[in-house]
């Protein structure tokens, strides 16, 4: 069994308690690795060695941290293949789509590789004589970087690069489920020549060590991608001392189809945009409204593409569809549906646990019909493999369906009318939304949400600035 440790000032150590978390395969419910398990102690060590970094970290130039975060993503796309093995087996998803991930965290490094040489100050006219004005920018700090299980490479890798690339240091935390791809990431930064305590990775409780990160007055920002309820609960303990943060929260995403797009085209989109990763994503869409007049054909071919995913380990060749994460997962997904069932609607295809296999958490695609608006899977993220339909006629009405949710992470719209696209882009409340695109992330553009679905963004220009402060400097001229 393999087994890996915490990183804390550029060496890869023990924990301080010495305990350890087996890493169990949701395809065959058993262990295959082990990490150190990590806890407050080891995430003081690991705060402390990122301050004690970050003034030398700071003061090299854009282009010195650059060629190291250039250096990563290389090693990245070189480990590629064993990277996304580690991460199929630790948290489900098909081997391809892991190598994917694995891709785009390798873009993700080099884009802020490039993007931190262009921080740029300004310099602003002046009012009075003998004055100038002037911004510059500064790196915030420690940074406390606290990733999700369900990309657990990508997302963290959203906040490691432009944290490190803007001058900062950072404490890395994975979920404790899903720690290998953070770590493969980490060897890469130290591979690159990453210096000591630039970035560190401790791995154990979350209520433990998170508690460090927002009481610590070294760690000057947390981001943190996630639920809603713990985003509200960092929230409330950021208040104490100001800490900057940075939140990627839930999502409920509408997935809109106006009747003058290709019903057929669409249905096929829709159910690959769905039952990715098993609909554990935070922009997965989630309400189908579908235009009356299409509405049929639309879902006959859905059900159909639906019934054709293959299911299986996601090492396994042409498998489609892996386990759900954990059986937790599977019991809220369960219950997801009988909510629905005992309301009213109909299921159309799966609705319950594959008897295909004895172990592992594999869980149907499921479409359903005939949803009452209280239906849990219509007001709660569900983060689950089910497609709800339903049908609507007027765009007023479809824009304020769409948007009676407390989320506002994505929304998506398929039209091929230029008018209709512009109203429902300005009309619905979501940080991103993909026209006649169910796929709209890249390390280039923002990525964030509205309302209750989180604060800042990432990815992007707006991805580098969170790791920024501006100082405004007014000068006085010598007569």
């Amino acid at each position: 069994m393999a087994s890996r440790q915490l990183y804390i000032n550029g060496t890869f150590t023990d924990s301080v308690s010495g305990k350890r978390i087996p890493v169990v395969n949701p395809a065959t419910e058993e262990g295959f690795a082990e990490v150190s398990q990590g806890g407050r102690e080891d995430a003081k060590r690991a705060i402390a060695a990122a301050a004690a970094a970050m003034p030398a970290w700071m003061k090299l130039t854009a282009y010195d941290r650059a060629k190291i975060l250039k250096k990563t993503a290389d090693l990245i796309r070189e480990r590629a293949d064993q990277f996304a093995k580690d991460m199929t087996m630790e948290q489900g998803k098909p081997v391809a789509e892991s190598k994917g991930e694995v891709m785009q965290a390798a873009d993700t490094f080099e884009w802020f590789a490039e993007e931190g040489k262009r921080v740029y100050g300004s310099l602003i006219p002046n009012s009075l004589p003998g004055k100038r004005h002037l911004t510059l920018k500064h790196p915030v700090g420690v940074v406390a970087a606290i990733g999700p299980w369900n990309f657990p490479m990508t997302l963290l890798c959203r906040k490691i690069a432009p944290a490190l690339a803007a001058g900062c240091t950072v404490v890395a935390k994975p979920a404790s489920q899903t720690p290998l791809s953070c770590l493969n990431v980490i060897q890469c930064l130290h591979d690159a020549g990453l210096p000591a305590g630039c970035a560190n990775a401790v791995i154990g409780p979350a209520a433990e060590i998170g508690d460090e990160f927002m009481t610590n007055p070294a760690v000057k920002k947390v981001s943190f991608t996630g639920s809603t309820a713990v985003g509200k609960h960092l929230m409330r303990q950021a208040a104490d001392s100001v800490k900057r943060l940075s939140l990627e929260l839930g999502g409920h995403a509408p997935f809109i189809v106006f009747p003058d797009a290709d019903p057929e085209v669409v249905a096929k989109a829709a159910v690959i945009g769905k039952f990715r990763n098993n609909g554990q994503v935070c922009i997965s869409p989630s309400r189908f409204f579908v235009h009356k007049d299409i509405e049929k054909k639309f879902t006959d071919v859905a059900v159909a593409e639906a019934q054709s995913l293959k299911l299986g380990n996601g090492l396994d060749a042409g498998t489609q569809i892996g386990p759900m994460f954990e059986k937790k997962a599977m019991e809220n997904t369960v219950g997801l549906i009988d909510d629905a069932r005992g309301k009213g609607a109909a299921v159309l295809t799966g609705g319950k646990r594959s008897t295909k296999f004895e172990k592992g958490y594999f869980f149907e695609p499921t479409i359903l019909k005939g949803l009452p608006a209280d239906a849990r899977v219509m007001t709660e993220e569900p983060f689950a493999p089910v497609m709800p339909i339903l049908d609507f006629s007027k765009i007023d009405d479809v824009i304020a369906a769409a948007n009676n949710t407390p989320y506002g992470l994505a929304a998506y719209v398929f039209t091929n009318d230029i008018s209709v696209a512009f109203k429902m882009a300005e009309g619905l409340e979501a940080g991103i939304i993909g026209l006649n695109d169910p796929v709209p992330a890249t390390p280039q553009c923002p990525f964030g949400g509205m309302k209750e679905s989180g604060l800042g963004r990432e990815l992007g220009r707006e991805g580098l600035e969170a790791y920024l402060e501006t100082k405004y400097v007014s000068l006085k001229l010598r007569d």
